[in-house]
C-alpha cells in the first residue's frame, strides 16, 4: 500500500466526485487548491451542467474520457461503495476519501482490486503539509 506521500507525489489527474460548483463549499475549495497546485481536475457530479473550475464536469466517473490517477470522495460514506466499483471499472489507482468518510467495507474492496486508500483525510490539507515539510515538490 501506498503512503499518501507516494499517492500525491505520482497522481496526476484527480477526479473530484462530489465536486459543488458553490464556492462556499469544501469540495470546491479542496480541488481548486489543488488546481492551483498543478493537479487536473475533473468535476463529478450529476447536478453540474456547466464548467467548474475551468473543467468539463461528468455525471459519474465511467463517463470521464481519460485515465484518472486518483478519485478523491466527497460523498456520504453510505454513497461511497458504488464509487469505489467505478473507480476500479475506470482503472484509478487510489481512492481518497475525505474528511469524516470512513467505509471499511468499501475501503477493503478497493484494496483488493489492487487500489490504494486513503480514509477521513483532506487531500488539501495533506499536501500542505507535505510540501511545508519539504517532502513532495510544488507542481504549480
Amino acid at each position: 500500500m501506498a503512503t499518501i506521500e507516494e499517492i500525491l507525489t505520482r497522481s496526476v489527474v484527480i477526479a473530484v466526485v462530489g465536486l459543488s460548483d458553490r464556492e462556499n463549499r469544501p469540495s470546491h475549495s479542496v480541488a481548486k487548491y489543488l488546481q492551483s497546485q498543478g493537479y487536473r481536475i475533473i468535476p463529478v457530479n450529476p447536478q453540474l451542467t456547466g464548467p467548474v473550475l475551468g473543467e468539463q464536469p461528468y455525471p459519474d466517473l465511467g463517463s470521464v474520457p481519460e485515465h484518472i490517477d486518483l478519485v478523491d470522495v466527497f460523498r456520504r460514506a453510505a454513497d461511497v461503495p458504488p464509487v469505489v466499483e467505478s473507480a476500479i471499472e475506470a482503472g484509478a489507482s487510489a481512492v481518497w476519501m475525505q474528511l469524516g468518510i470512513i467505509h471499511e467495507e468499501a475501503a477493503e474492496r478497493a484494496r483488493e482490486a489492487g487500489l490504494d486508500v486513503v480514509m477521513d483525510r483532506c487531500t488539501a490539507i495533506e499536501h500542505r503539509l507535505l510540501v511545508g515539510a519539504g517532502r513532495i515538490p510544488r507542481r504549480s
